[in-house]
């Protein structure tokens, strides 16, 4: 039998009348479940409203612990239970009254800033107010501290960066305004000679023919969120070509200690349903149902039904999914190009390394400076977001000896005194900020403009330098499929 093509873009008109017959409705119940929060969400179904929501729980730190999705037909009913990041259930009234706000707005395609908990809270991974810098190319000790340099002597005032390496590929997204007209740069003569001095610095460790790209862009009123751009960046660039699973009977951690990827994927078909079921097995971390959600999005598949859970440290999410177009996936080839992108998705963000959280004065240059003492003391960034909170410049970053080994602590004291300002060191394992009081932690970046130290992991990155990931507040944790 065959089934009806699924048509998700229909009408505009028509959708916009079904939103104002039945708008969305949004249900935050702290009674019926002991451990969690549960956010129910009820409303007409449009191809991406999954992806906004899975982003407006997760830009707010907020993580996943369970979910269960149903949007088969033009109406979705979708089950969220979250926690802060600490485990505790959300009692704010405003945070709560942000949340129902935040994904009816989501609905309408409306991204207006609102306040919450006393404290700007809007879309933190985009910035409409600055010339956005994206780059990728083949990953390499001091790669950042040589372009943060060039930015600095061409007079451009990083705001914020976010980079991330896996498979031998970088990339990254830095936002950067005029340091004399503190404003994005739009001078067309201008951005032509900032790009053309950052293609020397990518493609001078590059073989003739290799995959590499800068581009500048102005701003925008409406700009990718930019953790996601970050994923469509590197499956562009194709780091998922060396990602192959082991077998499926091989359990998960007995296969991340052999050094292979921890994600194992399954991918089936139901035929009397006309549905591909798509099992992604993996270590539990915060953010990933938000990478599996994108990486499915940007693949083109609408997701009809979902179940997300974890047990201990293992996340195990099932789709039932379709391509935009009504198809499943039949072909060999097209489960295996879905299966090496969602291990992909789930490996990108992993950090590998020892995470410093770093708090400072905001200043010119600062990047740049940061950078330079990574690299002069032999140090790799394997990943790193910077931001700017008020007058402060934060950010987060994973570091490795140049070798790839533990960093000496010797050298860590060097590093922590030639920044200054606070600097906390997490065990990556723990992602547990030490109690010493100037040592770099596993908190959010933000390098480049701010200071507080936020909590954000992301994945390792040895662009020898580091990369904000945004504005006013920058914090997010790694933790069990809570995002």
């Amino acid at each position: 039998m065959e089934i009806a093509a699924y048509k998700p873009y229909g009408d505009h008109e028509f959708e916009s009348l079904i939103e104002r017959i039945h708008p969305p409705r949004v249900c935050i119940d702290n009674d019926s479940c002991r451990d969690s929060t549960i956010v129910k969400v009820d409303s007409a179904n449009k191809h991406g409203i999954l992806l906004e929501m899975v982003q407006v729980l997760t830009d707010l730190d907020l993580l996943i612990l369970r979910s269960y999705i149903c949007s088969d037909g033009s109406w979705l009913m979708d089950v969220f239970h979250v926690t802060d990041q600490l485990g505790n259930k959300i009692t704010d009234e405003s945070l709560i009254h942000y949340i129902e706000q935040a994904i009816c707005a989501s609905r309408r395609g409306s991204k207006e800033i609102q306040t919450c908990v006393g404290r700007n809270v809007r879309p933190r991974h985009f910035s409409m107010e600055h010339t956005a810098m994206e780059m990728t190319g083949t990953d390499r000790p001091g790669l950042m501290s040589e372009i943060s340099a060039v930015l600095a002597e061409l007079g451009c005032h990083v705001s914020g960066a976010v980079a991330w390496t896996h498979n031998n590929r970088a990339a990254c997204i830095v936002y950067m305004e005029d340091e004399l007209k503190h404003g994005p740069i739009l001078d067309s003569y201008r951005v032509a000679q900032i790009q053309a001095q950052l293609e020397n610095v990518v493609e001078a460790h590059h073989y003739e023919g290799e995959r590499r790209s800068v581009r500048l862009a102005a701003p925008a009123a409406s700009q990718t969120h930019t953790e996601r751009r970050l994923h469509q960046l590197m499956a562009a660039d194709r780091d998922y070509e060396q990602c192959c699973s082991c077998g499926y009977e091989d359990d998960v951690l007995h296969r991340q200690r052999k050094g292979c990827n921890s994600t194992e994927v399954k991918i089936g078909n139901c035929k009397e349903k006309g549905y591909s079921i798509v099992t992604v097995r993996s270590i539990d971390r915060p953010k990933l149902l938000f990478d599996t959600i994108c990486t499915l999005t940007d693949l083109q598949y609408v997701v009809f039904h979902a179940s997300i859970s974890s047990f201990e440290s293992i996340a195990v999410q099932e789709y039932y999914v379709r391509h935009k177009n009504g198809w499943t996936l039949d072909s060999e080839s097209e489960r295996r190009r879905m299966t090496q992108n969602l291990m992909a998705a789930t490996a990108r963000r992993v950090s590998h390394g020892l995470r410093l959280d770093v708090t400072t004065q905001n200043r010119v240059g600062l990047l740049s400076d940061i950078t330079r003492i990574f690299r002069e003391n032999g140090l790799s960034i394997s990943r790193a977001e910077v931001g700017v909170q008020g007058e402060k410049a934060v950010g987060t970053f994973y570091v490795k000896d140049a070798s790839g080994q533990a960093v000496n602590p010797e050298t860590l004291e060097i590093v922590r005194r030639e920044i200054g300002g606070t600097v906390l060191v997490a065990n990556n394992s723990s992602g547990r900020p030490s109690s010493q009081p100037s040592t770099l932690s596993n908190t959010s970046p933000s390098i480049s403009t701010s200071s507080s130290s936020s909590k954000q992991d992301k994945p390792g990155f040895s662009l020898g330098s580091m990369f904000w990931s945004q504005l006013e507040w920058l914090s997010s944790n790694f933790r069990p499929i809570k995002s």
